[in-house]
């Protein structure tokens, strides 16, 4: 079986990723490891009182992520694709990378949004620094606004 790396963020994007993904799956016979890496900063903020943590809060968007991670899991696995899941907080690259190893992937599968250089500069880009660092194939797959 190919073992297939598939991250996600649940933006707007996030179903045609997944159909894409479901569909690469199965032409190669391919079981999806679905990873969502949340930042680690979730519960601080900073107001009048300075630097604060609010454990719950962390606690809170964890849990809605790892639904998330769930409903997409069984959608996936509703198309006879085998598929796990994973959710960790830290720093998405580092973190998608040691996730490929520990799952010996094949294959990475993410989405390009078709978003313009300048936004890369600011923002950078997890697509950008995947293909950069990566020692197996990472497909991208075109997502945008028009996709038919």
């Amino acid at each position: 079986m190919i073992n297939i790396v598939l991250p996600v963020d649940f933006g707007d994007k996030t179903e045609q990723l997944v159909d894409g993904a479901i569909k690469f799956a199965k032409e190669i016979n391919g079981k999806i490891f679905l990873i969502h890496v949340a930042p680690s900063d979730i519960g601080f903020a900073i107001g009048d009182m300075g630097f604060q943590y609010f454990p719950e809060v962390e606690a809170n968007e964890i849990r809605e992520e790892l639904v998330q991670l769930n409903t997409i899991e069984q959608r996936i696995i509703a198309h006879d694709v085998d598929c796990e899941h994973l959710l960790k907080q830290g720093i998405a690259k580092d973190i998608i990378l040691e996730y490929c190893k520990t799952k010996n992937a094949d294959y990475i599968v993410m989405g390009s949004h078709g978003r313009s250089g300048i936004y890369d500069v600011f923002v950078g880009s997890l697509t950008k620094g995947l293909t950069k660092d990566s020692h197996i194939p990472v497909l991208v797959l075109p997502i945008h606004e028009n996709t038919h």
